[in-house]
């Protein structure tokens, strides 16, 4: 049975959600600092990080085939439309419509993919009703060592260190403003992050005054 498009629920009204991509950064102690405070959505394999986060988002469908529809998790899965090849067999992950590259989606059935899962992330964030999205994994670089994931790379897809400053990176700026405009707060808290567009801080500092949106 193949898996049928989706809306998503509001279903943390004004809280702070939390995105984990994959950057090399991420490391299990950050993500237990925030467990069962905030809302967590893990971005592709950072799941093995944190199984216990309440959302699993992968855009890739190549991803959800080697893994199998991810039995081992247990919360939400969700996914964007993709329109090349077979439907994907597991019914349990959610499929959101494609609307576009730049900006955010405001109809809780799509996304804006900013060409990247982390970017669709945040937009899925804002529709499960965060107010404020606390940014874990964002390097948008190589590490000093060469790593593009806290795990290495997909062996099957390399990622090239110039795809963050040549397409990730320049569609975060109208995700901002759109942000911005809809009054949504985001603080990145990736240390040495290349993302520069959201309010930089300490994930301890955002701890400290965790409900209060962040400036």
């Amino acid at each position: 049975m193949p898996a049928s498009r989706w809306s998503v629920p509001r279903r943390w009204p004004g809280a702070t959600i939390v995105c984990a991509a994959s950057g090399p950064s991420l490391a299990a102690p950050q993500l237990a600092r925030v467990r069962g405070r905030w809302p967590v959505i893990v971005v592709n394999d950072s799941w093995r990080l944190a199984p216990w986060a309440d959302v699993l988002y992968a855009a890739d469908w190549r991803w959800w085939r080697k893994h199998t529809g991810v039995p081992a998790f247990r919360g939400l899965k969700v996914t964007i439309a993709n329109g090349h090849g077979a439907p994907l067999p597991w019914p349990e992950i959610k499929v959101l419509e494609n609307t576009g590259i730049e900006g955010f989606e405001r109809a809780p059935g799509g996304l804006r993919t900013g060409r990247n899962g982390g970017y669709q992330a945040i937009n899925l964030a804002v529709h499960l009703g965060a107010a404020r999205v606390v940014l874990l994994g964002y390097d948008m670089k190589p590490s000093a060592d060469g790593r593009t994931h806290w795990f290495g790379d997909h062996e099957e897809w390399p990622t090239r260190p110039a795809i963050y400053r040549d397409v990730f990176l320049p569609h975060f700026d109208g995700l901002a403003r759109a942000l911005d405009e809809a009054g949504i707060a985001v603080v990145n808290c990736t240390p040495d992050s290349a993302l520069d567009v959201f309010a930089k801080a300490p994930l301890a500092a955002v701890l400290a005054d965790r409900l209060q949106p962040a400036a």
